[in-house]
């Protein structure tokens, strides 16, 4: 198998998505030492946001784009084959004013490409859409500052990562999508430990433990 390994936390020691996706990564290499892995860190490399010109070369027909246009996407599309490479994408992603934090909205507007990602068909009134990306899993490392943002839990409503993520990869056709997070970060102590050490726990066993999926 082939993993893509994501971090997007500016963070770097004191980072607790960093610590779960490593964590999973070596208990992943542990089980499965042949297995490859891609690195990408948003965090300490992040990336440009869309322009005009990128979107002006997105919507162009491959065949049609100038030597400029190619140039506005390079980096895009680099990002996009890496995803395809991929049979599973682990991401580190730190919860951020109840959503993504912006370094990671970068890379899922320069990855969410028509006619790469997704086919868009104006003909088809009633279903427009089709997702081009098959056969991927996803491992969502998540921390928060707060706690009660799981289902049922008394902040869920402000949870508007947890949606999202599963909106825009669906949108593409990652719809396997497992999240785990640790929580408490603002309040420290046991609440932190306690939420941290029960998210490295099920990280491990995610990656020990194989689905069918894989």
């Amino acid at each position: 198998m082939h993993l893509l390994h994501i971090d997007s936390s500016p963070r770097q020691a004191r980072s607790h998505t960093r610590q779960l996706t490593a964590s999973f990564i070596e208990k992943w290499r542990a089980c499965s030492p042949h297995d490859t892995v891609t690195y990408r860190d948003l965090g300490l490399n992040p990336l440009p946001h869309v322009s005009e010109e990128w979107i002006a070369a997105a919507f162009t027909p491959a065949e049609s784009r100038t030597a400029n246009m190619q140039a506005a996407l390079r980096q895009s599309d680099e990002l996009v084959d890496e995803l395809l490479a991929a049979d599973l994408i682990v991401a580190g992603i730190p919860f951020y004013n109840f959503g993504m934090p912006s370094g990671f909205k970068a890379y899922v507007d320069q990855i969410v490409r028509i006619g790469r990602t997704f086919a868009f068909d104006p003909q088809q009134r009633d279903s427009p859409y089709t997702s081009l990306v098959k056969g991927k899993r996803m491992i969502a490392l998540i921390s928060r500052g707060d706690g009660g943002y799981e289902p049922g839990g008394p902040n869920e409503a402000m949870n508007h990562l947890d949606p999202h993520l599963r909106t825009v990869f669906g949108f593409i056709g990652i719809t396997d999508i497992e999240i785990v997070a640790a929580e408490n970060d603002e309040w420290g102590g046991p609440a932190l430990e306690a939420s941290l050490q029960k998210a490295l726990e099920k990280t491990r066993q995610i990656a020990a433990h194989r689905t069918p999926a894989f």
